[in-house]
Formats: C-alpha cells, sequence, structure tokens
C-alpha cells in the first residue's frame, strides 16, 4: 500500500527549523534519553576515502517515546571546493518508529547537523558552564564557530565575545558576523592564551590534530566545550588538561575514547581517570555536574545518533506545522 513521504530540501528545512530554545531542547531531550539506558544507538560507521581525500559517517539511534527515527549519512569530499563544490552535504532519512516506513527525506545538505551540534553545546553550556557568563571565547571561524556562540548565547548570555582562528583575517569576519548577529562587543584575538584567560565559557571548533588549547591556560572559573574531535587522529585540547580539569564529561564515552579528546589523553597514557560521566548523566541528574563556579569542566562533543534522531523529528513537525516540502507517494 503506498504511503506519504515527506521531501524537505535544505531550502525547506532553513524556513523550518531555526537555532531557537525549542531545537536546543529537542537536543537535551535527546541526552536525557541517553542516560536512561533505553536508547539504542550502534557505534557510527566511519569510512575513510584517502583516494579522494574524502570520508563518510552514518549515525543512527532509536529513542524510547519518540516517533521516528533518523539514519544520517555525512561526507565529506575535501577536495571538492578546487572544483567549485562544498566539502561537506549529506542527508536524513526519517523513520517510523512504529512501522519502520520512511517517513520523511530530508535532503539538509548538512544544515541539520549544524542545528544539533550547536544545540549540543548549549546543552553543555546549560549545565556545565558557571551561573554568569560575562566573556566567551571561541577557537575557529567556520560555521560551526558562529553556531556554537549563537547556541551558547541563549543559554549563558554573556556580553563580550573574542574570536581566534589561524587567518587573521577570517577571525576578523567572523568576530564582525557575530557582534551583528548577537548585538555585543565581539573581538578578534590573536593570541589564544589571552582568550582562555578573560573568558569564562571556551568553545574549540577545530579540526586540529595537535593541541590548540594548552593544559597550562586552564583557570579556575572555566568551562570548556571542545567539539571539533570527531575523528581519529584529531586534538583539540591538550590531553594533560582533561586530568587538571575538576570535571570532566564525554557525550557518549564509548565514541570519545575512540574519536574525541579522551582519545588523545589514553593514547598518551595521561588518562586514569576510569569511565567518566557523560553528558545524559548530568542532564538527568544522575551524575554531578558543576557544583561551584570555581571549578574547571571540560564537555568532549563527538556527536550522537541520538542528537541525529532528535533534530530530525523535531525538523520534520516543524516543516508540517509551517506546511513546507513536498510529499511524494512511496
Amino acid at each position: 500500500m503506498p504511503h506519504d513521504i515527506l521531501v524537505l530540501t535544505e531550502a525547506d528545512l532553513r524556513k523550518a527549523v531555526r537555532l531557537d530554545l525549542k531545537a536546543i531542547d529537542v537536543v537535551e531531550e535527546a541526552f536525557r534519553a541517553l542516560a536512561s539506558g533505553g536508547v539504542i544507538m550502534p557505534p557510527i560507521l566511519s569510512m575513510d576515502i584517502p583516494q579522494v581525500h574524502g570520508e563518510v559517517d552514518v549515525k543512527t539511534a532509536y529513542i524510547p517515546g519518540f516517533e521516528g527515527f533518523a539514519i544520517k549519512v555525512s561526507p565529506g569530499f575535501f577536495d571538492n571546493p578546487k572544483i567549485g563544490l562544498p566539502s561537506l552535504n549529506g542527508l536524513m532519512i526519517l523513520f517510523s518508529a512504529k512501522t519502520g516506513l520512511v517517513e520523511a527525506l530530508l535532503l539538509d545538505n548538512g544544515f541539520l547537523t549544524d542545528v544539533r551540534t550547536a544545540a549540543a553545546g548549549a546543552v553543555a553550556a546549560r549545565h556545565m558552564a558557571p551561573s554568569t557568563v560575562e566573556t566567551a571565547g571561541v577557537m575557529g571561524t567556520g560555521v560551526q564557530a558562529r553556531l556554537q556562540m549563537i547556541a551558547a548565547h541563549q543559554v549563558r548570555p554573556f556580553s563580550r565575545l573574542l574570536v581566534w582562528g589561524r587567518d587573521a583575517a577570517k577571525a576578523t569576519a567572523c568576530a564582525n558576523d557575530l557582534a551583528e548577529t548577537l548585538g555585543i562587543e565581539v573581538q578578534a584575538e590573536p593570541d589564544p592564551a589571552r582568550l582562555v584567560a578573560q573568558s569564562q565559557l571556551v568553545v574549540t571548533t577545530t579540526p586540529a590534530r595537535e593541541p590548540v588549547l594548552k593544559a597550562d591556560w586552564l583557570h579556575p572559573g572555566l568551562h570548556i566545550t571542545a567539539m571539533g574531535s570527531d575523528q581519529e587522529g584529531k586534538n583539540e585540547i591538550e590531553p594533560t588538561a582533561l586530568t587538571r580539569a575538576d570535571l570532566y564529561v564525554a557525550d557518549r564515552v564509548s565514541q570519545c575514547e575512540k574519536l574525541g579528546e579522551l582519545a588523545a589523553a589514553i593514547h598518551d597514557g595521561v588518562w586514569h581517570g576510569g569511565t567518566p560521566p557523560e553528558l545524559g548523566d548530568i542532564v538527568s541528574g544522575a551524575g554531578t555536574g558543576r557544583t561551584g563556579d570555581d571549578q574547571i569542566t571540560i564537555c568532549d562533543l563527538t556527536g550522537t545518533g541520538a542528537q541525529d534522531t532528535a533534530i530530525a523529528t523535531f525538523a520534520r513537525a516543524r516543516a508540517l506545522t509551517a506546511k513546507a516540502g513536498t510529499t511524494i507517494q512511496s
């Protein structure tokens, strides 16, 4: 029997989905569900294709209580800009959690991944940053640098923002964009150590394979969210920083042991903290988060299939309300 499938292009999704508190809340709900133990989330399927400087990741998760579950395919072909094409694209397929039938095809080109990744950063800031953040800092100058700060500002409304990047011109452009978007003082900061020293909340958003944030820069009252290490070999935070922090939290321990900052600390033999808590534990109250504004905390985000299911379900609901997209029959 034929059934309806909603097809949503990136343009449709950009009209229907915003990086707002509702999007942040639905991603937080996914983390809370992860802590409950009822989520079915297989390991990331990751395929490296060195012959064409490319990679493909596949993520999915079933979350009890959600009407659907998503399978996300994210290719990254990093020579594409040489021929005028974007490096990243991808799509999500949303299936009914009751029947397994395809409900929606979300041709988002990575837009929903960008939104859910930034929303996860806001969840980390909401539960782990000091109660008051006057100055925030972002390391990196790309799409996530912008979105992470837009999301974090909604849960910790800082009045000043510092931007660091290896390319000074890109850092200035990013700072100008965020100043206009957030309506606050934003400056490009050429010295990353000075950025960290002045900030209570720092988000690292780089593809670095050598640390861009040093352990000696840690100071009381600092929270760091590291979200750039999502592939083996990436590393933004000096490994000893994890052991110097009062609290280190993973989004998913099994992933961070292979892909995140925790992987580098284990590889270097400096991690002796046993199994760290997960962000879902902090969100749900099953684990203890920040207990004082003078503590140093680090959250390691590698990106989970649960976030993809949450944002895909959210996007379909928003699109139906907005009457966006095209309906086809299978």
